[in-house]
């Protein structure tokens, strides 16, 4: 179910939390099974026949797990032989049935690392892979019907980073019920963030689970703000950007002014989207006493595209660059290394978001844009050239925002043929086209843009989608730029487990007047529901 349908809002989220709270306090293992089975049923309700899966991939890791760690821990205090030779103590022994294998830590780990991207290869690659296949060889394209699970991306790469933490200290153990909450959780097992076992366990592995009228408030709070910005902000954005993709890949001729109203349009949706969700997923947390880290952190403010990766998915970013950049070398090993390092991660994050050649290109393209940025911060320095006039950094704001814009074509688009299509076009390899829907070419500024290179045609798509599409995305703008995001608007409320960065002077604070706010804006949230249903969120596709 979504977060934001009323089946989660009247109906699951009430009776979960009024489950654990109805348990008491003391009864600290009661509640976290609680937690368990209430996540269990929450997958479920998408597809009860992954959720076999699910605990198969809980059990065989947490098994790799403790097999590293007894390992481990037998090296540490293992002697020699008497004749010299090795000893056996300091693998460990995993019994099937009547054989027994002895493996070492780094074995186990290699098997764990190994059956996890296994699994994540198969249900989300293999037609991929069928599909290069074909066009390198020349047959046809063979596809399969392989129905992707629901959230195997974060609960693998989720479990891929405890394994290695596990490898890389051997003191660390968590009981099987800690460790399964640790991985089902419901507010993060979807879409994330993809969270790190020390900052969550610890939470309520060794103290009672509880939460207050301040966390209850909080989380809320901050669950309604990423619900308004799913439903209000996100939704109706969204179908702005699909009448112009949508005209696009029917090989509709579009214009200049189509194909830039529509990727800023996706560039909304997929920024209030994202970014609702993990408001809404640190909410939820927040309700049961836990905080989670900040997933996202105004992106498009970002000066430059290495900022901006510190803003978006940044756990995924984190994840990234802990398990695969630093291990390949990061930017220890040369410039030219450190350069191809990059490329290397970004790649692998496209290919995360989606098994598709279009995923691939935007992993790419964001990895050129890395590469391009580290060449400039190189040049600046190597130079001695200081650059920190506000105008500066508006001009390098803007500059990463377009690039950004650029990117989100292959992102949104279903095929390369049509995302380059849409790129040439806003490049202006059609021309500078405007419909006359947008302006009279005879009125102001009509005349001006003639003389600028513009050329106004006829609309290739209905008249009345322009001017709501203008007005509203206008306004996105507006709040995108101008207003502080969730974590700054509720920073009195310690809203993350990392500080705000950035405060500004605007704040909420827990009161009546904040209460009737976003209880008008929920009235709102209930009403849209009897014009169109709730979307999924994008993110629930990776």
């Amino acid at each position: 179910m979504l977060f934001s349908s009323w089946q989660f809002i009247f109906v699951f989220l009430p009776l979960a939390v009024a489950g654990f709270f109805a348990i008491p306090a003391r009864a600290q293992v009661a509640r976290k099974w609680w937690l368990l089975a209430t996540s269990l049923v929450f997958y479920a309700y998408w597809k009860v026949e992954y959720v076999p899966l699910l605990l198969f991939s809980i059990g065989f890791n947490y098994a790799i797990a403790e097999g590293i760690t007894r390992g481990k821990r037998e090296r540490t205090s293992s002697v020699q032989n008497p004749d010299g030779a090795p000893s056996d103590i300091g693998r460990s022994t995993l019994d099937v049935g009547r054989w027994t294998f002895l493996l070492r830590p780094r074995a186990l780990l290699a098997i764990g690392v190994a059956v996890n991207l296994l699994l994540l290869g198969y249900y989300k690659y293999t037609n991929f892979i069928l599909d290069a296949f074909g066009r390198v060889s020349g047959h046809a394209p063979v596809r399969l019907d392989i129905a992707l699970p629901l959230a195997i991306s974060f609960f693998t790469f989720t479990q891929i980073g405890y394994l290695v933490d596990v490898f890389r200290d051997q003191r660390l153990h968590y009981r099987p019920l800690d460790y399964s909450v640790f991985v089902v959780f419901f507010p993060h097992l979807i879409a994330g963030p993809i969270v790190r076992h020390w900052e969550i366990i610890p939470q309520f592995a060794d103290k009672e689970l509880k939460a207050n009228r301040t966390d209850m408030a909080a989380g809320i709070a901050i669950f309604l703000l990423g619900l308004f910005k799913k439903v209000l902000l996100a939704d109706p954005a969204s179908r702005f950007a699909d009448i112009v993709y949508a005209a696009a890949e029917a090989g509709t001729a579009i214009t200049w002014f189509d194909a830039w109203l529509g990727t800023i349009g996706y560039a909304m949706q997929i920024y209030f989207d994202f970014s609702g969700y993990s408001d809404m997923a640190i909410g939820l947390a927040r309700m049961f006493g836990m905080k989670f880290p900040c997933n996202f952190d105004s992106p498009y403010k970002a000066g430059n595209i290495v900022e901006f990766w510190r803003r978006w998915h940044i756990t995924l970013q984190r994840f990234l660059r802990e398990y695969l950049y630093f291990p390949l070398g990061g930017n220890r090993c040369g410039k030219a290394r450190h350069l191809l390092n990059i490329m290397i991660t970004m790649v692998v994050s496209g290919l995360w978001h989606g098994a598709g050649w279009t995923f691939l290109v935007w992993g790419a393209l964001h990895g050129a844009y890395l590469v391009i940025a580290h060449l400039w911060r190189r040049f600046r320095e190597a130079r001695g050239w200081k650059l920190a006039h506000w105008s500066y950094r508006g001009a390098c704001v803007f500059v990463t925002f377009i690039a950004v814009l650029y990117a989100w074509v292959f992102f949104r688009a279903k095929t390369l043929p049509v995302a380059c299509r849409v790129v040439a076009t806003m490049a202006g390899a059609n021309g500078f086209t405007i419909p006359e829907a947008v302006n009279d070419p005879k009125r102001t500024p009509g005349p001006q843009l003639q003389k600028m290179g513009a050329r106004f045609v006829k609309q290739s798509l209905a008249e009345k989608f322009y001017k709501p599409g203008m007005r509203w995305m206008a306004a996105l703008l507006l709040i995108t730029f101008l207003l502080p995001n969730t974590q700054q608007l509720l920073r009195a409320t310690d809203p993350t487990l990392e500080p705000v960065a950035r405060p500004g002077r605007l704040q909420f604070r827990l009161n009546a007047v904040t209460a009737l706010i976003l209880g008008a804006l929920l009235f709102a949230v209930v009403f849209s529901w009897f014009v169109a249903k709730p979307s999924p969120f994008i993110y629930f596709n990776f």
